[in-house]
């Protein structure tokens, strides 16, 4: 059985994520929430180059929230427009809606009302929904295990226009124990999409760790990983770091440790 999703946000990202969505044969696209009343009545598959009818396109502007979940059940809520939406989450977990948020930045009164709703329902909350960056935030933990001393910088590329620190670079920082403002290094240039580089500088030797967004078709992945992983979680706050650590903790490479262990002794 296919899992229903309902998306909030259909601009330059959102349009990306809604046709990996539509393109996931373990997925439905039930409908598409956006700003502006631009294509309401439409359908999102129509819009993206699909013969087929998927993700009727609706307007906040025109919405009873409430009624609308109660006609409109989805299993995952996957959250790529701003930080007001969150607001409107009250009335989906009524009806069983899990959440996926991939809001890059939240003001702490949005964070406090997620934690609230999370003992309603399963919350994945990640402010870069990717699986690299979640992997490169795991790989520089362990980093940082091993080498407690080593100093580290963090530099986050993105396009020209983009105003704010990027939510992922502060982030890495909180997760590394790090003071953002002094060590967030910040490129604005070009068309980048998004590049995050973890500098360990140690004596006679530097270790980077890099990850690169070619393509926000990597956001759409990352929040149907974060969807079919949420399906399996009880009500809470989950991050995509718990997500991916459950998988890692799974992988055969300790048991192939063990196995060795075992022959040489």
């Amino acid at each position: 059985m296919k899992i229903s999703i309902g998306l909030f946000g259909f601009g330059r990202t959102g349009a990306v994520v809604a046709n990996e969505i539509i393109n996931d044969a373990d997925c439905e696209l039930k409908w598409v929430m956006k700003k502006s009343i631009e294509h309401t009545g439409e359908f999102a598959s129509h819009l993206l180059g699909h013969v087929h009818a998927e993700g009727r396109i609706f307007s906040f502007q025109e919405i009873d929230f409430h009624r609308f979940y109660e006609e409109n059940p989805v299993d995952v809520i996957i959250d790529f427009s701003s930080s007001c939406a969150v607001k409107e989450y009250q009335h989906a977990v009524k009806y069983g809606s899990r959440i996926v948020s991939a809001i890059s930045n939240y003001a702490p009164e949005d964070i406090e009302d997620l934690k609230a709703l999370s003992q309603q329902t399963a919350i994945l909350y990640s402010p870069n929904i990717t699986l690299g960056i979640n992997f490169l935030m795991e790989a520089s933990k362990l980093l940082q295990e091993i080498v407690p001393d080593s100093d580290i910088e963090i530099i986050e590329e993105h396009f020209k226009d983009k105003k704010d620190v990027s939510g992922t670079a502060i982030r890495i920082a909180k997760a590394l124990g790090l003071d953002e403002e002094q060590h967030v290094n910040s490129i604005r240039i070009g068309s980048v999409v998004g590049r995050h580089e973890i500098v360990f500088g140690l004596p006679n030797q530097t270790i980077r760790i890099v990850h690169e967004t070619h393509d926000r078709a990597a956001f759409g992945q990352g929040a149907i990983y974060a969807a079919k992983w949420v399906m399996n979680q009880g009500k809470g706050s989950y991050t995509m770091e718990q997500a991916l650590a459950q998988i890692m903790a799974k992988s055969p490479v300790g048991s192939y440790e063990q196995e060795n262990q075992i022959i040489l002794n």
